[in-house]
């Protein structure tokens, strides 16, 4: 029994999103929405929400469905209350009134502490903003979830509690869920959606089996369309030599064939349809300077502490060399971020325990974007910093995604993952030989996240990088490093520390 149709169903805003979209949702199903950034996914589980009217289309509903809507970002209004009164602010009045005990089960399925509950939304972090969110839908008794990028700012013990949950607790609720987490994708999706501008593609599958089999359409559309303009070129060729037999012969049997394959051709030109070619949210490029030196990095025993003194763990004797790509692993609060700040300080100012080559150029990149000054726009961020002339900056500025109109606009203008690709830009431009990323990937689409991957993998950068992204750090990791206890260990793989965070 199919609960929400979409038919025909297109939107512009300002420029198409996307057009001619037509879905069924039935009660099995979850269904990852796969698109790059900018591209209408938000947009579209606002229409099926009922919180934005398409373009175009039909949207038939179910007699009495409701739809739970989890969106992105906290409403500012819901900030200042404290986090179980954000989620009661769900409910109804009178059902708040008398049911508040339906708030109580929503974030104890949640696993949400006992002492968060009672803290002002707005000084947690953005995980249990997240989570908050998610509990606010699923207080309402939704018969159809609808998520927006779920698993943005959690660490994987987090993500292991989401993906549990939506096996156990909401087992029997349809989910469309947007997301660039492959690796959550795959987990918790049956089919998948890959929303285009024109025909959009969806297949019974989650996201990488759905992938590959996109990738084989794509290939034989592009093929149909060859052959079908080979087709067309020959018919004209044949026409070609027809009309000028036609004409020395003055047969009219001829001149009326060469119209009929001229027609032929016309209508195979009209019909055929080249393969889709995605427009690009923003080009990813890095650069490696090189060094000479083995060593670019040395921890001799750093006790890495709480910005307010007390100690997470100590080091121990560890290094990274040329052409190591190592991956920090902890759970949340262990100190990943702490050790990052430590190496940063040091590669900045210097400290005893951590040393780094003479010659190692430190590209940094924290998980907020902090280096980039907020209150400069985009093209400042570029000239001030770097010797490019204007032109070759707003060339630049394009190329990474940044339009002419949000060039000269304050960076808080940016969505999350133009300022990541700004970062990214930012990253190249400085050319360094050593790369210090603490989840960089946050709000990248998976095409930006495979960009990096390929940057990172194909200059042999040298880096120390923090990541929830399981399909990022097997891709780019070939050393490993976890938090365990008060110690600093090297693994050989991330997978058992994944198997335990997430509690699978």
């Amino acid at each position: 029994m199919s609960l929400l149709n979409i038919k025909d169903l297109s939107v512009i805003l300002g420029a198409p999103l996307f057009s001619n979209l037509s879905l069924t949702i039935g009660k099995e199903d979850r269904i990852g929405l796969v698109a790059a950034n900018g591209r209408g996914k938000s947009t579209l589980l606002r229409c099926l929400a009922g919180a934005l009217d398409p373009t175009s289309g039909d949207v038939t509903r179910a007699r009495g469905l409701r739809t739970g809507l989890v969106t992105q970002n906290v409403p500012g209004a819901l900030l200042s209350l404290p986090l179980y009164e954000a989620v009661l602010d769900a409910l109804p009045e009178e059902q708040a009134e008398y049911e508040s005990w339906r708030v109580d089960i929503a974030l104890d399925d949640l696993d949400v502490p006992a002492d968060l509950r009672t803290r002002p939304l707005g000084e947690l972090s953005g995980g249990w903003q997240r989570v908050t969110l998610l509990a606010r839908a699923w207080v309402t008794e939704p018969d159809l979830l609808l998520m927006d990028e779920p698993t943005n700012h959690l660490d994987l013990s987090r993500i292991g509690v989401l993906q549990r949950w939506l096996d156990t607790v909401a087992r029997g609720i349809p989910v469309l869920v947007a997301s660039h987490d492959r690796a959550f994708l795959d987990a918790v999706t049956n089919r998948t959606l890959f929303l285009r501008e024109t025909r959009s593609a969806g297949f019974a599958l989650p996201y990488s089996p759905a992938l590959a089999a996109l990738a084989e359409a794509d290939a034989a559309e592009e093929r149909r369309f060859e052959n079908d303009m080979k087709q067309a070129q020959q018919l004209r060729r044949q026409a070609a030599k027809l009309k000028n037999i036609g004409i020395n012969s003055g047969s009219d049997l001829l001149v009326n064939k060469t119209k009929q394959l001229k027609d032929r051709a016309e209508r195979l030109e009209e019909a055929a349809r080249p393969a889709h070619q995605d427009r690009s949210s923003g080009a990813i490029r890095l650069g490696n300077s090189g060094t000479h030196a083995k060593a670019l990095l040395a921890l001799d025993d750093a006790e890495v502490t709480t910005p307010d003194g007390p100690v997470l763990f100590r080091t121990g004797r560890i290094w990274i060399n040329r052409g190591d790509r190592v991956v920090l692993l902890g759970r949340n609060g262990a100190g990943k971020t702490q050790l990052v700040r430590l190496v940063h300080r040091a590669m900045t100012s210097g400290a005893e325990q951590v040393k780094a080559a003479p010659t190692a150029v430190l590209g940094y990149s924290d998980q907020g974007v902090t280096q980039l000054d907020e209150a400069a726009n985009p093209m400042e961020a570029i000239t001030s910093n770097f010797d490019v002339g204007d032109q070759r900056a707003r060339s630049l500025l394009a190329n990474a995604g940044i339009n002419i109109d949000l060039q000269s606009a304050p960076i808080t203008a940016l969505s999350g993952g133009q300022k990541a690709r700004l970062a990214m830009l930012v990253l190249r431009l400085t050319y360094p030989n050593f790369y210090l990323l603490d989840e960089p990937t946050n709000h990248l689409d998976i095409e930006g996240q495979e960009a990096l991957e390929s940057e990172l993998q194909s200059h042999e950068a040298s880096s120390l990088l923090v990541s929830h992204d399981r399909t990022f750090v097997r891709a780019v990791g070939n050393r490993f490093w976890q938090i365990e206890g008060k110690r600093l260990i090297e693994v050989e793989s991330p997978e058992p520390f994944f198997t335990e965070a997430l509690g699978v």
